[in-house]
């Protein structure tokens, strides 16, 4: 089932993010077969999940800290973030790699937090356009997996998702072509099966992310490696964004 997922990165007050969820659940309210995901300020997650509890929209966090508690002034762990009445998490997006030193190796132990704590992740990765014009998106790739699910597991749940981000269309209006967006999926997978297997690589949903927006969602959904998408701009409005929800319509 496709996956539509909105970080709302530093954007909206407590009371902004509580209007843009009531008319998001109104709007999409008779949405089927796709699953919903929007991930909130921590300052508005508690109103946010408890607005739509038992809807078809799920919430998640922005980040999280791989200690379960501690003296990390500023940090949110992952039981907080359950506790607020999230599901999911964002990890590893390219803002934090590039604004806020997050490492691969931060990013595996992150993963591992919100995994033990029933958490899904949504592992990003993604490369920068120096990289991609020097022909090293794949190498970039194939680190960013490998170091970021070290140790990783797959006991028969697909209780992860992964958001291949290209850091050069994130929020420049540049967006991989679909092909591009296909072709880097397609590797994606493929790793996925060397490493974990085929059962894992088939469930598990990668969702593309740079500069989703209504007039291109349908074509990249159509690539058969594209399972969603993970939208930033775009969904800070609730029709804009229910326009990506109905990409089949």
């Amino acid at each position: 089932m496709p996956l539509i997922a909105g970080n709302w990165k530093m954007h909206k007050t407590g009371s902004q993010a509580v209007e843009a969820a009531h008319e998001l659940k109104s709007r999409i309210a008779s949405a089927q077969n796709v699953e919903v995901m929007v991930a909130p300020t921590f300052t508005a997650l508690f109103q946010v999940a408890q607005i739509l509890k038992g809807s078809n929209i799920a919430v998640g966090g922005q980040n999280l800290h791989w200690e379960h508690q501690g003296a990390y002034t500023g940090e949110i762990s992952a039981e907080m973030l359950t506790d607020a009445g999230c599901s999911h998490v964002i990890i590893g997006h390219s803002e934090r790699r590039q604004y806020f030193g997050e490492t691969d190796e931060t990013v595996n132990k992150k993963i591992k937090a919100a995994l033990n704590s029933h958490l899904i992740p949504f592992f990003c990765i993604g490369e920068s356009e120096s990289e991609r014009e020097s022909g090293n998106t794949f190498s970039v790739l194939d680190k960013q997996v490998r170091d970021g699910l070290n140790g990783f597991t797959f006991d028969g749940q697909a209780n992860l998702v992964v958001a291949y981000e290209p850091v050069w269309a994130i929020g420049t209006g540049k967006t991989a072509s679909r092909e591009q967006a296909q072709e880097a999926h397609q590797f994606i997978r493929g790793l996925l099966e060397n490493l974990f297997g085929k059962a894992f690589a088939s469930a598990v949903r990668i969702l593309y992310g740079g500069s989703v927006k209504p007039d291109n969602v349908k074509a990249l959904m159509e690539m058969p490696d594209v399972d969603g998408a993970l939208v930033g701009g775009a969904s800070l409005d609730p029709e804009t964004f229910s326009k990506l929800v109905f990409f089949d319509n």
